[in-house]
């Protein structure tokens, strides 16, 4: 899965003009408030979900287990599901719908009277957003508390499971001299030869250009260090998309993308015989993804409390390390990890300056995406 790509963990367009208190108003004025609800299914509540996880309830309820934004190629989901069946001996099939984290967040309300999918994949960012909206439940799994303020759901619903650093991946058969710093890319030899990124359409987007902002010395209270930069870095821009096809075919020869994927996709092109390079660009920053819970999807309670509780376990964690992500618990320094388990990883030595996002609260889609439009497009 192309996390840089609108349809997997893009936002919706509307977001650039909109903070996150307007966005609540945008996503519909008959919103239901986060407490109160008498919503039924199966004999089920929203009061249930405080209530521990029934083994043999979710049994049943697994049967169909329905996610957005959860494909299995992604972070290596696929894997995470087919050891959890095993931990339990459960039997189930799996349909994913790839949407964005803020359609996500709106699917969920509109199907609040018929839920479908239990759970999503969501950028952390939005993890507010949704318990705003009031569509993830008041529940945390036991082994939530080893994680950080910040990285879970003040009220429940959404924890942080594993990270993703903005990087580039390089065709060196067409680019003999790889670029080692985000500045870099502003150089003239690179003119229409990076891939384009949209921080108003594309959570990997955002947070490279958040990656952008530390490097030159800012953060998210202070995004203007890193509009100059970023100015000479769009003049560079290719006018093909960046994607698979053309990174092999060296169209589009420089990629930004997160970690994990650049990996992933140097790994594919070097099977076919093209030179690659996976750069970690000096600064840059650890951006989490996270899972959020349906909270009117009360007849897949007790299957979904399990899941989200196997995620954070250490089987689930290091399923995720072995993909090539970094498990949440690993970044925050709750989790020691196999050397077999980061075969897949980068050498340690390209994060040496990645950092930690200050105060993720503080990272707004829309405003950020709106800072973007008016400061460096519009600039």
């Amino acid at each position: 899965m192309n996390y840089s790509s609108l349809s997997r963990r893009g936002f919706l367009g509307y977001s650039l003009a909109f903070g996150s208190g307007i966005l609540l108003a945008q996503l519909g004025s008959c919103a239901s408030k986060p407490g109160g609800e008498t919503s039924k299914s199966g004999g089920l509540t929203l009061e249930d979900w405080s209530k521990p996880a029934n083994v043999e309830q979710a049994r049943e309820q697994v049967k169909e287990f329905v996610t957005y934004g959860m494909p299995d190629d992604w972070a290596n989901y696929g894997e995470v599901r087919k050891k959890f069946a095993e931990k339990y001996g459960f039997e189930f099939q799996h349909q994913d719908t790839d949407m964005s984290s803020l359609e996500e967040i709106t699917k969920f309300d509109a199907e609040k009277a018929n839920p479908q999918a239990m759970m999503a994949d969501i950028g952390m960012l939005y993890g507010p957003l949704a318990e705003q909206r009031g569509v993830v439940p008041n529940y945390l799994p036991d082994n939530a508390a080893v994680l950080p303020n910040g990285f879970k759901g003040a009220s429940g619903g959404w924890v942080a499971t594993f990270v993703g650093v903005p990087a580039i991946v390089v065709n060196t058969d067409v680019i003999k001299t790889v670029p080692r710093t985000w500045a870099d890319l502003a150089k003239p030899e690179y003119a229409g030869k990076v891939g384009a990124i949209d921080p108003t359409k594309s959570g990997t987007a955002a947070t490279t250009f958040l990656s952008w902002v530390y490097a030159n010395g800012g953060d998210e209270a202070n995004m203007a260090p890193g509009v100059e930069m970023a100015k000479k870095i769009v003049a560079n821009f290719a006018a093909a998309e960046g994607n698979a096809q053309t990174l092999e075919k060296g169209e589009v020869p420089i990629q930004i993308k997160y970690d994990y994927n650049c990996k992933a996709a140097a790994v594919k092109v070097q099977e076919k015989g093209i030179a690659s390079e996976v750069i970690i660009p000096g600064v840059s920053i650890y951006a989490p993804s996270a899972l959020m819970l349906n909270k009117y999807h009360v007849n897949k309670m007790d299957a979904a409390k399990l899941f989200m509780e196997y995620v954070l376990s250490d089987e689930g964690q290091e399923i995720f390390a072995k993909f090539g992500a970094r498990p949440i618990r690993y970044v925050t320094g709750d989790l020691q990890l196999p050397d077999s388990a980061k075969a897949n990883w980068l050498p340690e030595s390209q994060y040496g300056q990645v950092q930690q996002v200050k105060d993720w609260s503080r990272v707004d889609p829309g405003t950020l995406g709106k800072f973007w439009t008016d400061q460096v497009i519009g600039g």
